[in-house]
């Protein structure tokens, strides 16, 4: 997570002393009537309390009682193309920003565009699954969690994210063919209809539905803002108590 620096723990015992001064300044000059001995009070006092008060806080930072870790996790959204999955792990990911906690989104157009010369078989597919596999477990290492949103349209490819990856969670963003057509805005149906594109995941090639989701969202009845929401109760419930 994160670790508190020396420079906020000093900034964090400076504004409280500001205020703690003020009131030992008013007691010491109510009771003795004399401004200057009140004045050298609170100037004693609060040097000696700052240094006490950053004492106090390492201390307490090197005792674990009391903490809890936040285990890193892993929602990994797959669907059709144009199904809806960027859109809600967009929302997601924003909702989870709020709550300041290390977190990174990873999106299958951002990572095509570091590796152009991807292919779109299984064979390539499924390799370029487990490349993002190990990319999650560096990152969780690191104790930083990940939304990431792929096709992944095989089972295989699938299993080997869960069997890789700590802390899981599969949202299938359900939305029959005709649908997805209806979004894309691309233009990438009707290229792969049209014999451009091959191997496409719903034209050229299967989508194998996933049968051990988490979380299924079907996108016919519910929404973006929803559904990401749905996903982030699911997150606070499990892994953020």
């Amino acid at each position: 997570m994160y670790k508190e620096t020396n420079l906020r723990s000093i900034a964090k015992g400076v504004s409280w002393r500001f205020v703690a001064t003020g009131t030992t300044i008013t007691i010491v000059y109510i009771f003795f009537g004399r401004l200057d001995l009140a004045v050298a009070a609170g100037v004693i006092e609060t040097v000696l309390k700052i240094a006490l008060y950053w004492g106090h806080e390492k201390v307490w930072q090197r005792v674990r009682f009391g903490k809890k870790r936040i285990e890193p996790f892993n929602v990994w959204f797959t669907g059709l193309p144009l199904s809806g999955k960027s859109t809600i792990a967009d929302k997601l990911y924003a909702k989870l920003q709020k709550l300041d906690i290390p977190i990174e989104r990873i999106d299958s157009k951002d990572i095509r565009e570091l590796i152009p010369d991807l292919g779109y078989t299984r064979e390539d597919r499924n390799r370029h699954m487990k490349r993002i596999g190990h990319l999650i477990q560096t990152l969780q290492k690191n104790s930083i969690s990940t939304v990431a949103s792929f096709v992944s349209p095989y089972r295989e490819s699938r299993k080997a994210i869960r069997t890789m990856v700590k802390n899981n969670i599969v949202v299938y963003v359900k939305a029959d063919l005709e649908s997805c057509k209806k979004r894309d805005y691309k233009g990438v149906y009707k290229r792969a209809l049209d014999g451009e594109l091959k191997n496409f995941t719903g034209i050229s090639d299967v989508y194998e539905e996933p049968q051990h989701a988490e979380i299924v969202i079907d996108t016919e009845k519910t929404d973006p803002d929803e559904a990401a929401e749905i996903v982030f109760r699911y997150i606070k419930k499990h892994y953020i108590k």
